[in-house]
């Protein structure tokens, strides 16, 4: 029994080969009970009443049938069984034009109807369920996602074992056990782990899109439940707050054997995240179902609406005015005409009867016979509201989507990540984009950070070229950067591997030549600090022995991988502290050293610094500390920091070079002092009181002062792969770009440069509060003086920018602000001033800018321009800008999937953005343009021949058509070539769209959406309702239709006519069509050959139910010559106005993409593209201030100023 017990011990003590995360941050502190008193305690007050009575069956039981807790069954659908019907169809008819159908379709019902109510119900059932059918799909494969989630096996202690159960039966109290790469099944208190220490390694990526491990630790009093008999006798009472949202905060005490112990988020497992690299843990189920953290943060992303499709609305809005208004203008005949039918006693229509008639027609109360007539004519003209419309659009935007999420030009092979359209109701969106706002870090760069430099002892070393230098030696001129390059070259180890994240190279400190340096000590120590101030988890391969490491950012992973490639390798880390394999000046052999690790203090954007207290092998304590040259140097010692200005001008020349710095620096502290601080800042960690930050900042701030400057690091986060020349295209195609970061203003300047959204010759208009005036003011107590100087600061920069603007209209500008200037920018009575002058500048870089200053700033432009915004980041502080935003789009990148997991479209790259803005999104627009003017054209075109019919037969209600061959204009003759045109037509290729991007310019400007070509294609409607209606009765109404003589009757006249109309829409969209498939040639004819194959099928039933379309075709209408000569002539001729109009406008008003299919066509066969890139140029949108094509045409202009002056020198010489 020993012998196993210490084998599962030693097992244990194998298992510790200790990876962490945010690991250990404070764990000294969690062992302590809270003397914290009760008065400042928040446990049992206003949002902190929840009462767990843990492994106490009887109490859990109560609890769930008093309805106290949850259960843990957990559903994400819209809809139930109960719910589906009712809540759907209230969907449906928040829209305007399905509730007017519903109207209708009930009048229909009623003697006023002008048909048989079932053909009026038929459509709006059909397109209804329709929209019902994909509405219950998508909330199926909800449903079975609930399912399986729910119906997942857990092991929760009952009956003295622990037994497997489904998840949707455990309740508040249970005690579970999870083991490794399961997922917790509800939000849990760790009481213990298969650790000795009860630690345990958990995957939140389902919460936050973090992929590194976070470690968590139990409370020292609940770590020895280390097996499943243990909790036989356990029990526990845990008092903590109430369900809510803050997944990264918990307040809470547990009471074990009447001892109370504060409880942290370091005790606490949420709900989807996932157990790692641990066996196993014990937990006591705190929340369950919807109360779970997950579960309370899952509320739907902002509802955006695309501006096409509000404008629709306003169109539908405007066709219901016109429909109201001729059936006012239909009543008000007809009431005159019903009243003039009796006069004096005398019947003028004495055929129609009115003196035997119903209210309906009576001439005696024409007026009733008006108003109740107004309500027939609402039903009959009802065709002029597309009924189909709205799903037709959401079907094509779900197949556009489709083809986003496979075009194979926007997959990243190396990521395996393909673009994915997360929603669909904004494509058009995609071709409408007047501003991009970007964020820097991971969107334009990699994020995947190299160390490329250093400075230590206020030497700098490290002779790498950054793509920055390049760019910055490319932009002056200078000749040395291939010399450069070269010389790196030569200090290359020969044979040595590509190390990711590790791009440095000087022959001083490689190698272990460090230690023939002047001050190597200094050096030895900055790598030890490296080595072991940060959170990092090594993983060490059993095969090769390679040491990998698991970091919370990139930055991490590259100081760690600098470490360890020179001299100072972390391979592990315990409870205690890391262990690290060291190269020891004194015998020049590396040697094992460990560092025992008493409190990390950790990294966030308030401290902008990290620091660990650790005590090495002889027991000397040390701070080492890291963070932003902004905090760092103002805690330096000025008596120990010798190099500090060496060091801050190599920071400076590092930012010049784009690269990320980090200020080194340490101190020694004596026993009683790091004893004074451990009291304080233990007290402070276990007060639950809501000033518990506020003591732990101030703790930790006592400490970090006076510290010894080692040096300084910069690392590299290299441009994206096609990232200048993207930017170069958006430019072209007239989308301005900002760039919104939090990186240094010198720094986001030069990766500026890099990328193209700069350039020589531009002037920069800077906005900075960094003045000797302002930082005088700052290190005084009068914060009132500090912020008005400061914002009439911004606001005299401003003025002075708007003024150097209009003096140079001819110039380029760029407009580059920091945060604090910002932060006086966007106050309500400067924003206005703010944004006029970044409108002007052909581009705007925002930097050390806060998350929510770039949702400020993304509001503002989007409120201020009217135009549509697009957001672009990867971060969770992204997250803000992306929602804010017409169009939010997230990119796959290391910072884990926060800003993809709230975007509308998804990428890999940046560079995919062109692809998806310039072809995607330019056909989509395009494509939701036309067929929305089209759904008009046909409908006016149909509803205008009922119209013009009434006003023949003195608007008497009588429809012109039978019954079931309107309801199904828009159901099935005329559907499925719009829906082919909104998937597959291209007005010009994707090569095209690419080549020449001013193209994308029809979206910004509107051109294909705007009232004119709305009203003229409703213009085009009533036209070639005019000309389909009088030529079809002029031409047959006066001559013999039948071999016996007889004229043509309602129903052959409206047959013909009705198949005039069906060939006239469907050809009119075979013009429209600008690219052909099978696909659209398949719909194009199948609507016409649907509409004989009705006439057959329809009129082959009984008369009973065809009534006047029985035996239609084929006895009266297949076999007159008339009947095929009218409809071939007719059609023609309603189309003749379109075609007219279409050639002249081609020819004399051509839109761009007329301009480059007319080229496209007409360039020579020899050398079709210089041609093309000749004439395309004389029609660009307007001349690009930013972007390689920019860079270029400056240097042109220059290189002619230059040659037009020597010319004229020359001259001038000759002359004289």
């Amino acid at each position: 029994m020993a012998d196993g017990t210490d084998g599962r011990r030693s097992s244990r003590r194998r298992r510790r080969k200790m990876m962490l995360s945010k690991l250990y941050t404070f764990a000294a502190c969690a062992r302590r009970p809270s003397a914290v008193d009760d008065e400042g305690s928040r446990i049992g007050g206003p949002g902190f009443s929840r009462v767990v009575h843990a492994n106490d069956a009887e109490a859990a039981a109560a609890a769930a049938a008093a309805g106290g807790y949850r259960s843990n069954y957990i559903s994400t659908t819209k809809y139930s069984a109960a719910t589906f019907v009712p809540k759907s169809i209230f969907e449906q008819f928040r829209r305007v034009a399905n509730i007017y159908f519903l109207v209708t379709a009930c009048l229909a019902f009623t003697p006023l109807g002008p048909f048989k109510g079932a053909t009026a119900v038929a459509p709006l059932v059909v397109v209804i369920l329709a929209t019902m059918v994909k509405e219950a799909v998508e909330d199926w494969r909800r449903k079975q996602q609930d399912i399986e989630v729910n119906n997942r096996k857990a092991k929760v202690f009952q009956d003295g074992a622990f037994q497997h159960t489904k998840w949707t039966n455990l309740r508040v109290g249970d005690i579970v056990k999870v083991e490794k790469d399961e997922f917790f099944p509800a939000d849990l208190i760790l009481l213990s782990s298969s650790y000795e220490d009860a630690i345990c390694y958990v995957e939140t990526m389902n919460l936050d899109g973090e992929t590194n491990l976070k470690l968590k630790q139990s409370l020292e009093v609940t770590s020895h439940l280390q097996n499943d008999e243990n909790f036989g006798g356990f029990g526990a009472v845990i008092r903590c707050e109430d369900p809510n949202a803050h997944l990264y905060s918990f307040v809470g005490n547990i009471e074990v054997e009447e001892q109370q112990y504060p409880l942290s988020p370091q005790q606490l497992l949420l709900r989807d995240s996932k157990l790692r690299n641990t066996d196993y843990v014990y937990g006591a189920v705190i929340f369950t179902g919807h109360d779970t953290k997950v579960m309370q943060n899952a509320t739907s992303a902002p509802s955006k609406r695309s501006k096409i499709e509000k404008k629709m609305d306003w169109t539908i809005y405007l066709l219901l005015s016109g429909l109201v208004l001729i059936s006012v203008i239909g009543s008000v005949f007809f009431g005159i005409a019903t009243k003039d039918d009796m006069l004096d006693g005398r019947m003028k229509r004495w055929y129609l009867r009115p003196d035997d008639t119903t209210i309906i027609f009576s001439p005696n109360k024409a007026a009733t016979a008006a108003a109740l007539h107004f309500l027939t004519a609402m039903m009959l003209f009802g065709y002029f509201i597309p009924i189909s419309l709205y799903i037709s659009i959401e079907l094509v935007k779900l197949l556009q989507a489709l083809f986003i999420n496979n075009d194979i030009h926007m997959y990243h092979e190396e990521s395996d990540t393909p673009a994915r359209a997360r929603t669909s109701n904004l494509n058009e969106e995609l071709g409408q984009v007047y501003t991009i706002l970007t964020d820097k870090t991971g969107t334009l760069t990699c994020n995947s950070m190299e160390f490329i430099k250093c400075s230590i002892a206020g030497t700098a070393y490290g002779r790498g070229i950054t793509e920055v230098e390049r760019a910055m030696a490319k932009k002056k001129g200078s000749p040395l950067i291939a010399d450069m390059e070269i010389g790196v070259e030569g200090f290359q180890p020969e044979g040595k591997t590509v190390v990711k994240g590790f791009n440095f190279t000087d022959e001083r400190v490689m190698d272990g030549n460090w230690v023939n340096q002047a001050h190597s000590d200094v050096i030895e120590m900055f790598f030890r600090l490296l080595a072991t101030c940060h959170t990092c988890i090594p993983e060490v391969d059993e095969e090769s022995g390679k040491i990998s490491y698991e970091a919370e950012s990139p930055d991490e992973a590259a100081f760690v991988v600098a470490a360890r490639e020179l001299g100072f390798t972390f391979y592990q880390r315990t409870q205690e502290g890391v262990s690290l394999h060291e190269l020891d000046p004194l015998s020049g052999e590396h040697v094992d050293r460990s560092y025992r690790i008493l409190h990390v203090l950790e990294f966030n954007s308030t401290r902008k610094r990290m620091s660990v207290i650790v005590k090495d092998e002889e027991g000397r304590t040390f701070l080492f500390s890291k963070g932003a040259d902004s905090v760092m140097f103002e805690r330096l010692s000025r008596s120990d920091s010798s190099y500090r200005e060496a060091t801050q001008q190599h920071i400076n020349e590092y930012a010049d070079a784009g690269l990320r710095t980090l200020v080194l620096a340490y101190r020694q502290l004596e026993e009683d002092e790091y004893a004074k601080f451990d009291r304080k800042f233990t007290a402070a960690k276990n007060s639950v009181s809501v000033d518990r930050d506020e003591l732990i900042e101030e703790a930790a701030d006592l400490l970090e002062r006076e510290l010894i400057l080692l040096g300084a690091t910069a690392v590299e986060d290299k441009l994206q792969k096609g990232v200048p020349e993207c930017i170069d295209k958006l430019a072209q195609a007239g989308i301005k770009i900002w760039v919104l970061t939090g990186d240094k203003m010198e720094t986001a300047i030069n990766i500026g440069f890099a990328c193209s959204l700069l350039r020589q010759g531009m002037k920069q208009i800077t906005i900075t509060l960094d003045t000797p005036d302002i930082v005088a003011l700052e290190k005084g107590d009068d914060k009132a003086a500090v912020t008005k100087a400061s914002k009439h600061s911004v606001v005299n920069q401003i003025n002075e920018g708007k003024k150097l603007i209009n003096a140079s209209a001819s110039e380029s500008f760029a407009l580059i602000i920091d945060g604090k200037s910002l932060t006086y920018a966007l106050k309500d009575d400067t924003k206005g001033m703010f944004l006029d002058l970044a409108i002007c500048c052909g581009s705007v870089i925002c930097c050390r800018s806060s998350p929510k200053q770039k949702a400020l700033v993304t509001r503002l432009v989007k409120a201020g321009t009217g135009k549509v915004t697009l957001a672009i980041g990867d971060g969770a502080n992204d997250v803000g800008m992306i929602q804010e935003a017409d169009i939010g789009v997230g990119i796959s990148g290391a910072e884990g999937m926060q800003a993809v997991m709230a975007s509308d479209v998804s990428i890999a790259q940046f560079r995919f953005l062109e692809r998806l803005l310039l072809v995607h999104g330019h056909w989509c627009y395009s494509r939701i343009s036309s067929m929305i003017c089209y759904f008009f054209y046909k409908n006016i075109t149909f509803g205008l021949t009922l119209f013009l019919y009434e006003s023949y037969t003195s608007f008497s209600g009588e429809a012109f058509y039978n019954d079931w061959s309107m309801s199904l204009f828009n159901v099935l003759f005329t559907s499925l070539p719009v829906i082919a045109m909104g998937v597959f037509d291209q007005d010009v290729s994707a090569r095209f769209c690419l080549k020449y991007p001013m193209l994308y310019q029809e979206g910004p400007q509107n051109l294909l959406f705007r009232w004119s070509r709305i009203l003229g294609w409703m213009l085009h409607g009533v036209l070639s309702a005019i000309i389909i209606f009088f030529l079809t009765t002029a031409s047959l109404k006066h001559q013999a239709f039948r071999r016996g003589g007889e004229v043509i009757d309602l129903s052959t006249l409206g047959a013909t006519a009705y198949t005039c109309v069906i060939w006239a829409v469907n050809i009119q969209m075979a013009i429209t069509v600008n690219y052909f498939t099978l696909i659209q040639h398949i719909c194009i004819w199948s609507g016409i050959a649907l509409w004989y194959l009705f006439l057959l099928a329809y009129g082959a039933i009984t008369p009973s139910f065809s009534t006047s379309f029985f035996m239609v075709l084929t006895e009266a209408l297949g076999g007159a010559p008339s009947y095929w000569v009218v409809t071939l002539l007719v059609s023609t001729a309603a189309l003749v106005p379109y075609f007219t109009l279409s050639v002249v406008k081609t020819w004399f008003f051509p839109d761009y993409h007329n301009k480059i299919q007319w080229l496209q066509h007409k360039a020579p066969a020899d050398d079709p593209e210089a041609e093309l890139g000749r004439v395309l140029r004389q029609f660009s949108v307007r001349s690009t201030g930013v972007g390689v094509s920019a860079r270029r045409d400056a240097k042109l202009v220059r290189l002619n100023s230059k040659i037009y002056h020597d010319n004229s020198l020359e001259a001038d010489n000759h002359f004289t």
